[in-house]
């Protein structure tokens, strides 16, 4: 399964990679402009971004072998529609097929999570990663030679037929996920998503070319970003939505994804800023003038190095867990950017320094999908890490556009021709960097955080080898109304920690078990009392309700300057963001009481009848609080008291 997992891996990357050679030729072949035939880079990097939150999201509710055969077999009619094609719209079709192949590389992890024994589980997150390096390394050398030897179709034709017996080995060997998330698809969602994502992307690739500050460059960056913001709180109201934004907007999560922009920014930077140095001319201060083959064939050691790393990630996520290995891998890849600022003048340096940042790369890429499958639930695993493939591409896409910026900026005139100077690339290598040491910065709280915990990333199967089920419950109050947001964590009755689910809009959560059988149940909710029960549960019998029945509250006292008490007095509860969390008014004896907000700080205002106010911070946390407010206290003495209440 694995074997099979990674060479689809590898064949989809080198879908995305045998058209880059080809590009300086392809306005000749096509009798087109070089404008025209930079469509079929773009195409590929829109669809793919766009599919593989879609199809990631497929793959939790419908199987993700079924959705990996998809992916690959929309990406082998897009190679053979390629092969037979000459028109160069029929050819930009084509790759837009070949770029929905890269949501299999989120799906293949996933599945790697279900099926493989939790101890090879980094093992293959590590390979199904590297992947992607591997088959651009292979790319770019083997499109060269066969450009030179062969007609250029052959390109297409190679990767199609060798797609094609993939499919078949996938369909035949891969075992389909027993891992199933029910609900509705959110097409709603998917649309929205799909908008902006274009949009945005197509800003970042085209803003060079177009112009940053022409009016179409402006207008799809603007547009997506109102589009993006239109498509999240949606999402939050949408039951069973195509991202989960509760999820994601975890601490953990948000951690690792925001790593994953800074290092996917860094690892595209490697590999363009290389073959500047090995392409250019002489001339340029920094170029090495090699040809396009030999440039591939140089750049053949950094994949090896992803292929070759995959297994000392594994080991040493292994021995002191993934946070270490991704902050070490993005320290290495921050310390050789470093260092190629200085040593860049022969073609052992460089290759050197791009060999030392990939090495950093594939630590680092194989620690992300395990950090971010140790906090994300085993029905969220697919699109969880087609989320996080995403924030990886906008990471390239925005190196990309950095690139072209620079080096359109920054330039020099050698033998007639216009190319970039030593201080764009010098300017890069300053970015990449950067990126690659805040990455480092992002991702140092992890290492204090228990979503992380070594178990939270098991294998959907029990101990006994028997497929897992998936259960789903409905959390509501003593009304029946839905309770948004709830956590329900399920243990086994020795504790030890099994799956755990996040209530969307309509309180509906999705949990895995290994089989039926009686579970320690734990569900919360901010403002609400926590409730614990034993419950059988068991994906053929219908799982009851999980009612939590009391409201936490918020009650304090309010006084005047004297100590006694202030009746029908206006009690004001306001986040510190300025929006109102509660109201109520004061009894005779100048107690108060109001749901409990969600935990956070809060400004306290009360009114009395004779127009005295008064004022104090208040910080809610997981206890009930009580909060006393004494109005008109002398300066300089405490405005009011705090203290923990009781939970009955």
């Amino acid at each position: 399964m694995l074997t099979t997992l990674c060479l689809c891996g590898i064949v989809v990357s080198l879908q995305q990679t045998v058209i880059l050679p080809l590009l300086p030729n392809l306005p000749t072949y096509l009798d087109t402009t070089a404008d025209t035939a930079s469509w079929m880079v773009t195409a590929t990097l829109l669809t793919g971004a766009i599919a593989t939150p879609t199809l990631s999201r497929l793959a939790d509710m419908y199987g993700k072998r079924r959705m990996i055969a998809v992916a690959l077999a929309v990406s082998v009619l897009g190679s053979l529609v390629a092969a037979l094609g000459d028109s160069v719209w029929l050819l930009i079709g084509a790759r837009a097929l070949q770029g929905i192949g890269m949501a299999l590389i989120p799906i293949g992890i996933a599945m790697m999570r279900d099926e493989l024994p939790r101890e090879k589980v980094p093992l293959g997150v590590a390979m199904m990663s590297a992947t992607l390096a591997i088959g651009a390394g292979a790319a770019l050398p083997m499109s060269g030679l066969i450009a030179e030897h062969l007609d250029w179709h052959a390109n297409f034709w190679l990767t199609g037929v060798v797609g094609a017996v993939l499919l078949v080995i996938a369909l035949t060997l891969l075992p389909e996920s027993p891992v199933r998330t029910r609900g509705a698809f959110d097409l709603r969602g998917a649309v929205l998503l799909t908008v902006a994502l274009t949009a945005i992307l197509l800003a970042l690739s085209k803003g060079a070319q177009w112009g940053w500050t022409a009016p179409t460059t402006l207008a799809l960056a603007a547009g997506g970003l109102a589009v993006l913001a239109l498509w999240a709180p949606l999402e939050l109201r949408t039951p069973s939505p195509l991202v989960d934004l509760r999820v994601a907007a975890r601490r953990a999560v948000l951690l690792v994804n925001a790593t994953s922009v800074l290092a996917g920014f860094a690892m595209f930077a490697n590999m363009l800023v290389t073959t500047q140095y090995l392409q250019n001319d002489p001339g340029t201060g920094y170029g090495l003038g090699l040809s396009t083959l030999e440039t591939g064939l140089w750049m053949v050691p950094n994949a090896a190095a992803f292929g070759l790393m995959a297994p000392v990630s594994a080991a040493l996520t292994r021995r002191v867990g993934p946070q270490w290995t991704l902050i070490s891998g993005t320290l290495l890849m921050g310390v050789a950017y470093l260092g190629r600022l200085h040593f860049d003048g022969t073609l052992a340096e460089v290759v050197i320094g791009s060999v030392v940042v990939g090495s950093g790369t594939a630590m680092a890429y194989g620690a992300l999908p395990t950090l971010l499958m140790r906090a994300v639930p085993v029905t969220e695993t697919a699109s969880a890490n087609g989320l996080n493939v995403l924030m990886r591409s906008l990471g390239t896409s925005t190196a990309s556009a950095a690139t072209a910026a620079a080096t359109t900026a920054l330039t020099v005139t050698v033998a007639g021709q216009v190319v970039a100077s030593t201080q764009a690339l010098h300017l890069l290598v300053w970015l990449a960097a950067g990126c690659s040491l805040g990455a480092a910065a992002v991702a140092l709280p992890t290492l204090r955080m228990d979503d992380y915990a070594e178990g939270a990333d098991r294998p959907a199967t029990s101990g006994a080898g028997q497929r897992v089920q998936v259960v789903r419950g409905r959390v509501v109050d003593s009304e029946a109304r839905p309770i948004r947001n709830a956590v329900v964590s399920v243990l086994s009755p020795a504790g030890e920690s099994i799956d755990w689910g996040q209530a969307d809009s309509e309180g509906w959560f999705n949990a895995a078990i290994p089989a039926p059988d009686d579970y320690l149940v734990v569900t919360s909710a901010d403002g609400w009392q926590p409730r614990s029960r034993v419950m059988h549960l068991d994906s053929a019998q219908p799982m009851p309700p999980i009612v939590l029945r009391k409201r936490l509250r918020l009650r304090g006292l309010v006084l005047d300057a004297e100590g006694d008490p202030v009746g029908d007095a206006l009690v004001v509860l306001t986040r510190a963001s300025g929006e109102c969390a509660g109201t109520a008014r004061t009894e005779h004896d100048g107690s108060y009481e109001m749901h409990r907000p969600p935990n956070g700080r809060y400004v306290l205002t009360v009114v009395a009848p004779d127009g005295a106010i008064g004022a104090r911070p208040v910080a809610v946390w997981e206890a009930a609080r009580s909060v006393d407010l004494q109005i008109g206290t002398p300066l300089g003495t405490p405005a009011g008291s705090e203290r923990t209440g009781t939970l009955s």
